[in-house]
């Protein structure tokens, strides 16, 4: 099995370490990395964008520690557009930034469910309720006291989905390809990437069985079509642990893991934070 792995700065006291930052790619679904200047505070400055709050970590041993004492990771949603200006906000200062536009690839895909196509007003209902549920696990803003993240792989197997597809089911169009897919095999392991707490734990109309690990400072990432599921809300995670096994419940075309990860409450590349 390869190991990919992912490193994230969370906590706002550290030694002089080398940090490992995500790929800067200020396109619709990528990250924006944007210095905090004229900000001298002893203690991480909250940050917003879109009206999520920002991940913010010390900039002492990046490239960008000369520029400001702090640098914000930012999310940019799929549905960012590139001739519209993007702003930043901390208290009293504000950071505008561009975007680049990208054309990301068409999946059409053949599902026989007819219902996770064209749902019922039951199903839609259903839907809302879930979507609530999820939005709610995504916002979660914790402070953990841990120095590092440093994500590998949940699963092994082949990358089957990219992110960002513009997707068509049964030729009607439908959101963008939101994660990562990972076929894996049905029954395959799934485990946790690294430390993190369950915050979320569902059978959902599209997505089946689910899990949403909460890793800080709106950093959470999500598991998707699962057989089997082996934790429960509230269950501390470390790195390894098992989450559960892949599947292929909800709305599928074959057994496979969706991996989604999540900053500021927006769904961005996985593959941005790949070490080459």
């Amino acid at each position: 099995m390869r190991f990919i792995s992912f490193a994230f700065l969370l906590l706002f006291s550290l030694p002089a370490a080398a940090i490992n930052l995500p790929q800067e790619s200020r396109v619709p679904g990528g990250i924006a990395l944007i210095p905090l200047t004229n900000l001298n505070s002893q203690t991480a400055p909250s940050a917003w964008y879109r009206g999520n709050r920002v991940m913010v970590i010390p900039s002492q041993a990046t490239a960008y520690a000369e520029q400001a004492p702090w640098l914000a990771v930012i999310g940019i949603p799929l549905s960012a557009k590139a001739n519209q200006p993007q702003l930043m906000k901390t208290d009293g200062q504000r950071f505008p930034f561009t975007i680049q536009d990208k054309a990301y690839k068409e999946q059409r895909l053949t599902v026989t469910n007819k219902r996770h196509v064209n749902p019922n007003t039951q199903d839609l209902a259903r839907y809302k309720r879930e979507k609530a549920e999820m939005v709610a696990a995504f916002k979660s803003w914790s402070t953990p006291k841990l120095s590092t993240v440093q994500f590998d792989l949940p699963a092994s197997g082949r990358f089957s989905s990219p992110f960002g597809l513009k997707r068509f089911f049964n030729d009607q169009p439908r959101n963008p390809h939101s994660g990562l897919d990972i076929a894996g095999g049905q029954g395959g392991a799934i485990q946790a990437p690294a430390a993190g707490k369950v915050v979320a734990v569902g059978e959902y109309f599209f997505n089946g069985n689910t899990v949403i690990v909460d890793h800080g400072y709106g950093l959470t990432t999500m598991y998707c079509h699962m057989s089997k599921i082996d934790v429960n809300i509230g269950d501390q995670l470390n790195s390894g642990d098992s989450i559960g096994k892949i599947g292929k419940t909800g709305r599928v075309t074959g057994p496979h893991l969706h991996w989604s990860v999540s900053l500021n409450n927006t769904r961005v590349d996985p593959l941005l934070f790949v070490a080459q």
